[in-house]
């Protein structure tokens, strides 16, 4: 069964909203990327919850991720349930086998075989 497993947020700090998620919640860092280390992914065992630069975007909530078992098939079946864009081709260097889709409002959702926890 699909489940959640990523929440996407974006900042202009990402070590402080990553240290507030630490200090308030528990959550633990899993992984670090980009120039600077600047993207902070954190994790309660369950969910991870991925600390991304703001850049030229609004802060907030950016996307979320669905762990399935067939990408490529959550794919097909999220584009003939009205889903748009995304493909479903899996990224060459393998991180997170991730793909995605935009459901019909325009909210990215990530479709993964699974994160680091």
């Amino acid at each position: 069964m699909p489940r959640i497993r990523h929440i996407a947020i974006l900042t202009k700090d990402t070590t402080k909203l990553a240290e507030f998620y630490r200090a308030s919640f528990g959550l633990k860092e899993v992984a670090r990327s980009g120039e600077e280390q600047n993207a902070i992914y954190l994790s309660d065992g369950h969910i991870n919850l991925a600390i991304l630069p703001a850049r030229n975007r609004r802060e907030g909530i950016y996307h979320f991720g669905i762990e399935v078992e067939d990408v490529q098939g959550a794919v097909e079946t999220a584009l003939a349930a009205g889903a748009t864009g995304g493909k479903a081709e899996l990224p060459k260097d393998g991180r997170f086998a991730e793909t995605f889709v935009l459901d019909p409002v325009g909210t990215r959702v990530d479709l993964s075989k699974g994160w680091k926890v």
